[in-house]
């Protein structure tokens, strides 16, 4: 059996394989509320060792009347895993690595002594959904942009804003994909018109650094709207209620998308706007003429607008090489769980040597 593991800033998944050569759907499943826990190792010793449910009075009353009597389940047998991969949502040294939106610290090496895993690797999030992205059925992708890609094998980029904001490149080594992690969503935020300077202007009260994810995340999003409201000021009282009881982020894109206020029509056009430009500079850095990926929890959600030209215009804004970049494909991931593919993937490999 492998463990496969995708830790973000917001949920935490885990799932363990019967997983060989071939994808596989999981053996079992969970996800986890990643803050309501101190460390991720409380997390795996819940999952590989779940409490055993507790038979209540109904119960022992409805299993008495069954008839016949119904022979008790035998104990469940000890999970032992041959190779675990777990993408974390941070930069991944040694094996190690200190969580950017969480408080903790994941040691591979600890992880598999303390769980007797024979082998155990960490990866960055976005290279494990990076591996996740080779796994991907046809199905699993929404195309905006079908470009012209070149008839041999060229490099691909991958770019994922949720909690917060990964980017990844996967280069052509002759024989198959290599996924390269980096840490590109902390690269400066580089305005292209007034109203991002503006916008920029206003992050800069709250941050020294103000980094691409302060905007393209969930958080950013938030904050895009909290521009508009302290420039623009035309936030309808009724908006600002829901956004009080409700993920901010969540709420802003509902309304957004059915264009029930401007103000969260405008965040929602300037933060796809920002998200299209900095994936066409991506794209440019990385040559990624094979395509431009978007995974992440955000763009699934935001599909319609994606779809409206908004995300395309701003990724094939750069003067000279707007043609180059509108050659190039840009395909949206559906399948929420890809990087919980590309760890089982991985770890499949380590299992089999």
């Amino acid at each position: 059996m492998i463990l496969a593991g995708d830790i973000g800033g917001t949920k935490t998944r885990l799932a363990l394989f019967d997983w060989t050569t071939e994808r596989v759907e999981p053996v079992r499943e969970a996800v986890f509320l990643s803050g309501e826990y101190k460390s991720f190792e409380q997390i795996l010793d819940e999952f590989l060792h779940p409490p055993k449910a507790v038979e209540g009075p109904d119960d022992a009353e409805a299993a008495a009347e069954r008839e016949p009597p119904v022979e008790p389940a035998p104990p469940e047998e000890p999970v032992t895993v041959s190779a675990a991969c777990i993408g974390v949502a941070g930069p991944v040294i040694d094996n190690r690595c200190r969580t950017t939106n969480l408080p903790w610290f994941v040691d591979g090496h600890e992880l598999a002594q303390r769980f007797e895993i024979p082998r155990l690797r960490l990866l960055n999030d976005l290279e494990a959904t990076a591996h996740g992205l080779l796994q991907l059925r046809p199905d699993e992708t929404v195309t905006l942009n079908h470009g012209s890609p070149p008839s041999e094998k060229r490099a691909m980029a991958l770019i994922a804003a949720g909690t917060g904001l990964g980017e990844a490149i996967l280069f052509w080594d002759g024989s198959r994909y290599q996924p390269m992690a980096s840490e590109g969503g902390h690269s400066d935020f580089g305005p292209n018109n007034d109203q991002e300077i503006e916008l920029l202007r206003h992050l800069r009260l709250s941050y020294l650094h103000v980094s691409y994810e302060r905007v393209l995340s969930g958080p950013g999003l938030h904050a895009i709207y909290e521009f508009l409201r302290d420039t623009r000021r035309n936030e309808p009282t009724w908006v600002a209620e829901r956004i009080k009881v409700g993920d901010p982020a969540a709420v802003i894109a509902d309304i957004g998308l059915k264009k029930q206020a401007e103000i969260c029509v405008q965040a929602l056009d300037l933060f796809t706007s920002i998200y299209g430009a900095e994936a066409g500079n991506l794209a440019l850095k990385a040559m990624a003429l094979g395509g431009v990926y978007i995974g992440g929890g955000i763009a699934p959600k935001l599909l319609a607008k994606l779809q409206d030209g908004t995300f395309i215009r701003a990724f094939a804004a750069k003067g000279r090489y707007k043609k180059l970049l509108s050659q190039i494909p840009v395909h949206v991931i559906v399948n929420d769980q890809c990087g919980l593919l590309g760890a089982a993937a991985e770890a499949a490999k380590m299992a089999n040597g």
